[in-house]
């Protein structure tokens, strides 16, 4: 039965789905607009039946002992029932599957930290030994290194840093630790089903697992209105005049081609070292 009326989100025009928390989610709105379909065929069709009785034309007197039936108690009593419902046994439990019961992080999965600025987002992966470096504030250089890391660090030599481009592998659990260097931004991935605020001093974990490559996904979306269009970062929360241009680009890959991804993006980094040595 959940499954059946959760189907409705099929019709309701949402992205392709691409994680693996995100059915439920769909399931729940599949609910929520049965709710709101009932209610709005009841509220029309009492709407409606009230014009027609008591038309201006309509030979109707003042009814003076007004409404004995119950029905409007009762009509009451389950449309409460059924938000109950909604509550108890989809919205709190799918809240505390995607926010709060944060999986333990262990060597399958990929960590990543994404640090919101207006109007960018800058990817932060830990490096070949699998630890993040330290960052200070007074390092950061908005063309050199956005994000302050000590490359000094016994952590920090090997540590990459992309901007607006965010890779990961597929069927592996991401963490991603959400912060922000000025203002409020939120991170929403459309087809991931998930969405975020990040906050100024914060550091706030987020968690889903990829079930489709962005190779699957192109070919799914072929010949609709996104065709050739891979997914998307959002920022879904104004955050100024130049909040509608802060747009990123997230890659599910094979973990073959994460893998190697991660390889390039370390070659990268060797010859920029190399250069800084000979200037």
């Amino acid at each position: 039965m959940i499954e059946l009326l959760g189907n409705l989100s099929y019709h309701l025009g949402l992205p392709s789905l691409g994680s693996s928390h995100g059915l439920e989610m769909d399931y729940m709105q599949g609910w929520v607009h049965w709710l709101m379909l009932i209610l709005f065929i009841g509220w029309g069709t009492f709407f409606i039946f009230t014009v027609i009785k008591f038309r201006s034309n309509a030979n109707n007197s003042a009814d003076y002992e007004g409404v004995k039936s119950n029905f409007s108690k009762y009509a009451e009593i389950a449309v409460i029932a059924f938000e109950a419902f909604l509550l108890v046994g989809f919205a709190y439990p799918i809240w505390s599957m995607a926010k709060t019961d944060v999986p333990n992080v262990d060597n399958d999965t990929i960590e990543v930290r994404v640090i919101a600025q207006q109007y960018a987002w800058n990817i932060h992966y830990p490096g070949v030994d699998g630890k993040f470096g330290i960052t200070k504030p007074e390092l950061v250089d908005e063309e050199t290194n956005p994000v302050g890391i000590d490359r000094n660090s016994p952590t920090g030599a090997d540590d990459i840093v992309t901007i607006n481009q965010l890779h990961l592998p597929v069927d592996k659990l991401a963490m991603i630790y959400l912060s922000s260097k000025d203002v409020i931004h939120s991170f929403f991935l459309p087809e991931m089903r998930v969405k975020q605020d990040a906050i100024p001093g914060m550091s706030v974990p987020v968690f889903f697992t990829p079930t489709k490559t962005t190779e699957t996904f192109l070919n799914e979306i072929k010949g609709t209105a996104r065709d050739g269009k891979g997914y998307e970062i959002a920022c879904a929360q104004l955050c100024g005049n130049s909040h509608y241009r802060m747009r990123g680009f997230l890659t599910i890959d094979s973990e073959e081609d994460f893998n190697k991804f991660l390889i390039e993006e370390a070659e990268y980094l060797e010859e920029e070292s190399d250069d800084d040595d000979d200037w």
